[in-house]
């Protein structure tokens, strides 16, 4: 940690073992309403928008509920996985505590909505240690993009180039990369696929955050 002041963390799949989640509200949604889950399905909604999925749902099942109620119903289903069954990955909070001791300021960059992030943090005993969380809902762009890395910095009031970054995902750790900061890929069983491609593009690759405690 030499050289950096401040330390930006993604949420899901990175600190929090969490990226299971919207497969199991798709299921159980789709099982409530005794419609088959198929795997067409879960490759279309992958990719879309949270009210664009539900409109595809919608349409394609002629469910008789509203697009907004069919996004409440999503969103309250994954707050109660995120409140009861979400956990921090292993050693999370033990190298959030080692950067606290020295002095290094700690933000929160993410793509999760407050209302399902907040509880999960609490509930882990996370929420404490960020000095401040940022959303890409403020910015207005996603991780790909630098903008949502460079806010938390000035948050932080640090440089970008005094942060490390930790990511799972491909766009995350490019939006990074673009704010001039270090990055860490962090290894998550839903973006194993990209690991190539996060090997190659981020300035380190872990398993897990008690490779970073070792080398404290």
């Amino acid at each position: 940690m030499k050289g950096f002041k401040a330390a930006i963390f993604d949420a899901d799949g990175t600190i929090i073992d969490s990226m299971y989640v919207w497969e199991k509200v798709d299921n159980d949604f789709l099982t409530e309403h005794g419609i088959p889950v198929t795997q067409e399905y879960s490759d279309a909604v992958k990719g879309m928008f949270f009210k664009t999925a539900a409109e595809y749902t919608k349409s394609r099942y002629s469910l008789k509920e509203s697009v907004e109620e069919i996004m409440q119903t999503w969103l309250d289903m994954a707050r109660h996985e995120y409140e009861h069954n979400v956990r921090a990955k292993p050693c999370v909070k033990e190298y959030l505590e080692y950067l606290r001791k020295n002095n290094v300021r700690i933000g929160l960059a993410t793509s999760s909505d407050p209302y399902l992030l907040e509880p999960v943090l609490k509930n882990n005993g996370l929420h404490e240690y960020f000095d401040t969380v940022c959303y890409t809902s403020e910015v207005g762009k996603n991780k790909s993009f630098p903008d949502v890395y460079i806010k938390t910095a000035e948050r932080l009031s640090v440089e970008p180039e005094e942060c490390i970054v930790f990511e799972d995902i491909p766009e995350g750790i490019t939006g990074a990369n673009k704010a001039g900061m270090y990055t860490v890929a962090v290894y998550d069983r839903a973006s194993a696929k990209n690991s190539d491609y996060l090997r190659k593009k981020a300035k380190k690759y872990i398993f897990g955050f008690e490779e970073m405690l070792e080398e404290s």
